[in-house]
């Protein structure tokens, strides 16, 4: 039987990456995916998926009121779907979700699902929390804060870098409106402690020159 999936991360874990990545695994092998994304979610572009790294794809626009099961059975219905693929998922609808359980459950076609948990004061999404409820696996995709924790809330920003505390819980944006960071950092910039910036890449030692040290 199939089953739904939920990778979920804090911001910048690479999501669309990984989905982009397991659409193309079953495209080379000739099997056909179906890969959604919310309408709401425009920057770049009705029906398209791009991640950090340059990965990009077309995809069907989902809006909320979009009944997902009808319109997966309607392609299946004239060319077999091997697998559905669900960018941004925090923005289904519970009763979308629901829909891609019978998807799987009616249909036998995994859905892979790809989001956020929680949102910029630490709350669930309507659809991410209904993935977590109905989901077979749960998997999480980690990316870390800037003190080299595992990141795992997401940090609203305003156009000076100033943490905010209030606001409606949907609003698009990327690294300029939000950062990763561990829960002890998140609540340190809640409260107006100066956000550190990202420490620089370690550089690997060089043995031939002077002043190395052995263990």
């Amino acid at each position: 039987m199939a089953k739904i999936y939920f990778y979920y991360s804090a911001m910048n874990a690479g999501k669309s990456t990984v989905l982009l990545q397991s659409s193309y695994n079953y495209r080379e092998r000739g099997m056909r995916t179906l890969l959604f994304t919310p309408s709401i979610d425009t920057r770049y572009g009705s029906g398209r998926i791009e991640s950090r790294i340059g990965l990009s794809s077309d995809a069907i626009s989902l809006g909320p009121a979009d009944d997902l099961l009808a319109r997966v059975r309607a392609e299946h219905a004239t060319r077999r779907v091997a697998c559905v693929l669900i960018d941004e998922a925090q923005f289904l609808s519970p009763p979308q979700v629901w829909q891609a359980t019978d998807i799987a459950d009616t249909l036998d076609i995994p859905v892979l699902c790809y989001g956020l948990r929680t949102d910029f004061q630490g709350k669930l999404f309507p659809g991410s929390g209904a993935l977590l409820g109905v989901a077979d696996d749960l998997i999480e995709l980690k990316t870390i804060c800037h003190c080299g924790r595992k990141a795992t809330m997401n940090l609203r920003v305003d156009a000076a870098g100033h943490a905010v505390r209030d606001g409606a819980q949907v609003e698009i944006g990327g690294n300029d409106r939000y950062l990763a960071m561990c829960r002890r950092h998140f609540k340190a910039a809640l409260v107006g402690d100066v956000i550190p910036p990202p420490a620089p890449p370690l550089m690997p030692t060089d043995p031939a020159k002077p002043g190395r040290t052995d263990p």
